[in-house]
């Protein structure tokens, strides 16, 4: 017989979670396996079946799963205040962070040093990406259904199809082909965390609206203040939308982020949004965090206020609140509910079409950076970006290394031979 979970109080759980935000490197693959690692089999502060309910939902809704769950999981032990605590404890050492390195890229990128770190960098991403789609293909497309839905949506992306109509197309492919069974698999059980209590819609109808006043009222002040033709009103704006659809993780909605920051609104050139990929590849916490970094250099590049470096902190601070809060809001509301969606057959089957497809879009992006890394490269710089893309790939999907050494390592790389070539 399993033993029953255990409660810690709130001042060990708080400092667990800002431990975790320190620690939380390897993507959400290795933040959940840490998660796991010491919530349920050390520490025993959940049981499993909850942390495998609370992960198929997480990985269904909107949003970065490894930071959710890790708010279900401080929401589970200590309420809503216990949920906030940890979500925001998860992303806030990895958001003090990147915001010193964006700086730090932005202050210093007219010295050659800085370039050569920079064009090592983004070589890395190249491989990063070929990881991560060669270890996301092999786990999902195991039939002609899934690689078609790969295929496809790769197609759609390619042909300028907006990302959240593939997603919703991929879902409603699922649901299509996961034929009857709708209903539970098993009795349910709702909870209500911090003891239990009956799950009440009212109650979080009541957290869904308070979560989306605290989300929305702020970006309306500043389209109040400072116009909606401002860069922090139209960053807002933007990432708000980019939050509703951000399922199957940050490689998933890159594509779609990087058209518009890039193409669209002009806030970052290529080669710089790949170098915010890489930055935030060496940090702990969500990958997601890119979205600060596009942020920072967007206020940077088109300052609202009086300094570039003030109105840069200020997009990047918006730039959290609009990724993050919805975020908060969509785990925070439903979850007295996770074990009842948790075992809906329809939420599964949607999310196995989402996750297909999403191999397609990582594809797209891939070979989005490709292009903008060799396309314009000299032959020499092409073969050694070439070369450091195929060793980070070995590396990190063959050898298991860690990344963010893999990613500083190819700074370094890209500092004492990068412009050398």
């Amino acid at each position: 017989m399993t033993a029953a979970p255990e409660r810690p109080s709130f001042a060990a759980a708080l400092r667990f979670w800002l431990l975790l935000g320190c620690i939380s490197f390897g993507g959400p693959a290795g933040q959940i396996a840490i998660m796991h690692a010491e919530l349920v089999d050390r520490r025993r502060w959940v049981d499993e079946q909850e942390f495998a309910r609370a992960l198929d939902v997480c990985m269904l809704l909107p949003g970065p799963e490894a930071t959710q769950l890790a708010t279900w999981i401080g929401w589970r032990l200590h309420g809503l205040r216990g949920g906030v605590v940890a979500g925001v404890l998860f992303i806030l050492p990895a958001s003090l962070l990147l915001a010193l390195l964006s700086w730090l890229y932005m202050a210093g990128r007219a010295y050659p040093s800085v370039q050569g770190v920079v064009f090592g960098l983004q070589a890395a991403v190249l491989g990063l990406l070929a990881a991560a789609l060669d270890r996301l293909g092999r786990r999902v497309l195991k039939g002609a259904f899934a690689r078609g839905l790969a295929v496809a949506a790769l197609v759609a992306i390619a042909a300028g199809v907006p990302f959240p109509a593939v997603v919703l197309a991929a879902a409603l492919a699922g649901l299509v082909r996961s034929g009857t069974g709708t209903g539970p698999t098993a009795p349910i059980r709702a909870v209500d965390g911090a003891g239990d209590r009956a799950p009440s819609l009212a109650r979080s109808l009541a957290t869904a609206a308070s979560l989306a006043v605290a989300w929305l009222a702020p970006l309306a002040a500043i389209g109040a203040w400072l116009g909606t033709d401002s860069t922090l009103f139209r960053l807002g704006a933007f990432l708000s939308k980019a939050a509703l659809v951000t399922v199957g993780g940050a490689y998933a909605v890159l594509p779609y982020v990087a058209a518009h920051a890039v193409d669209t609104y002009a806030w970052l050139s290529p080669a710089q949004m790949m170098s915010g990929l890489a930055l935030a590849e060496t940090t702990p916490g969500p990958l997601i965090l890119v979205l600060e970094y596009v942020g920072f250099v967007a206020g940077w590049r088109q300052p609202d206020l009086a300094t570039p470096l003030s109105s840069a902190l200020a997009a990047a601070a918006v730039a959290l609140w609009a990724t993050f809060v919805p975020s908060f809001m969509f785990v925070l509301t439903l979850a007295p509910w996770i074990e009842r969606i948790g075992r809906w057959r329809r939420a599964a089957a949607a999310l196995s079409g989402v996750t297909a497809a999403v191999v397609g879009v990582i594809a797209h992006l891939a070979l989005w950076f490709a292009y903008n890394l060799l396309a314009h490269a000299t032959p020499a710089r092409a073969v050694l970006a070439t070369a450091i893309a195929l060793a980070v790939y070995v590396g990190i999907a063959r050898r298991g290394w860690p990344v963010p050494l893999v990613v500083v390592a190819c700074g370094l790389v890209g500092a004492a031979t990068g412009l050398r070539v």
